[in-house]
């Protein structure tokens, strides 16, 4: 069961990705869809614990789920600011290479045991990621290089460190829902703060975009903690870095973009990873 809420994870979390790269370019404030989205999910996770009992809440509990929520927020932000510097192309493989931190911080740290064929898979599946997302540019492509680089890491590093935080909750038996709450909470504060400070204009779309989103994200995450607390960590942080695929295979269709063959390959390498980490 955990390998399928780790494909329903990378599920939501790629049409998120679609919706944001569909509305790159229109005017829409990627801070202000943010802030909805986190807004939306901590409504409904609010409503389901009130519903459905909360554990017990802690400072502990709500710092580490703010955190969380910051740092999922900042990767997002900074991801974006990176797209803006440089080329798509070598934008978002780069930054999918965050998988590798939680990935060795849960064989390291957390001890987790990992069988040859299951790190053959796992390989399989970071490659193919890169190998999907990556797209030739012309060689004349302008990279503001530093501050490129600068966002690059950035994302890499929230993005990273949060995947380390959410095993941490799940190995420490915190309840997700209260987790999920304090992480939507901390992301949108953090969020509304950024906006006091760039003062982009609002627009009634970013919150219906936003409430979208927010939905798909909160299925997305509690599938995400479940995963985690149930399966292999080592393996659900690959399987959710293919999230990657629905924004390649969603433009096909939506946008009628032809498949290169080296993305077709990198597709059924990466389906074939998946079965391999569970041989």
């Amino acid at each position: 069961m955990w390998v399928i809420a780790a494909v329903i994870t990378m599920l939501c979390f790629g049409i998120n990705n679609f919706i944001f790269k569909a509305t790159s370019g229109t005017g829409l404030s990627k801070v202000h869809m943010q802030f909805f989205f986190n807004l939306t999910a901590f409504l409904i996770m609010l409503g389901y614990g009130l519903i459905e009992g909360f554990a017990l809440f802690n400072a502990f509990t709500i710092v580490l789920g703010a955190i969380i929520g910051i740092l999922n927020a900042n990767g997002n932000i900074q991801m974006a600011k990176a797209f803006e510097k440089g080329p798509g192309s070598l934008t978002s493989p780069l930054i999918s290479t965050n998988t590798v931190i939680p990935i060795l911080s849960a064989a390291l740290i957390f001890h987790e045991h990992i069988t040859l064929i299951q790190w053959i898979g796992i390989l399989v599946m970071l490659a193919s990621a890169a190998v999907i997302q990556y797209t030739p540019g012309s060689g004349n492509v302008k990279i503001d290089y530093k501050p490129w680089m600068l966002h690059i890491l950035l994302s890499i590093g929230s993005f990273g460190v949060l995947g380390i935080l959410m095993k941490t909750s799940s190995h420490l038996n915190i309840d997700s829902i209260n987790t999920l709450v304090c992480m939507y909470a901390g992301g949108s504060t953090y969020l509304i703060i950024n906006s006091l400070i760039t003062k982009e204009r609002w627009q009634p779309t970013e919150l219906k975009l936003g409430a979208i989103i927010g939905c798909i994200s909160a299925i997305g995450y509690s599938s995400y903690f479940f995963a985690l607390n149930t399966g292999i960590a080592s393996i659900v942080f690959p399987i959710v870095s293919l999230s990657c695929l629905v924004v390649v295979l969603g433009s096909c269709w939506f946008y009628k973009e032809r498949l290169k063959v080296y993305q077709s390959i990198g597709v059924v390498t990466a389906l074939a990873g998946i079965v391999i980490t569970k041989i």
